[in-house]
């Protein structure tokens, strides 16, 4: 599975952007969920939303009601919509995938289990000035 992200950028408070994960190798017939996580320098990394298999979504708290996430299964691309930008959302954002193993809970898409693999992209950078 690869996972490769794309859209970050340099916005003022209040814009807006959209991230995009492009995932090739990925098992869609079976259940499996997609997120984005979020890390800020010198900040623990942190749950933003997550989609699974059915369309179930979750989102952290600190993001609900501006951010959403979606999927294009055609495309096989995974989307966060990020409106109302703040400072604070200023981070590397990366996009996580898992097949099996997987539960999902305030905006995170995570591993259960020892076994659990979990698939990760190289992030791309927001940065929100005031």
């Amino acid at each position: 599975v690869q996972l490769v992200e794309s859209g970050g950028d340099s916005v003022q408070a209040g814009g807006s952007l959209r991230l995009s994960c492009a995932a090739s190798g990925l098992a869609y017939s079976s259940g499996y969920c997609m997120g984005w996580f979020r890390q800020a320098p010198g900040k623990e990394r942190e749950g933003v939303a997550a989609i699974t298999f059915d369309g179930t979504t979750t989102y952290g708290d600190s993001v609900k009601g501006r951010f959403t996430i979606s999927q294009d299964n055609a495309k096989n691309t995974l989307y966060l919509q990020m409106n109302s930008l703040k400072p604070d959302d200023t981070a590397l954002y990366s996009c996580v995938a898992y097949e099996s193993g997987w539960y999902v809970g305030s905006g995170e898409c995570a591993g259960r289990a020892s076994y659990s693999i979990g698939y990760w992209g190289q992030g791309t950078q927001v940065t929100v000035s005031s």
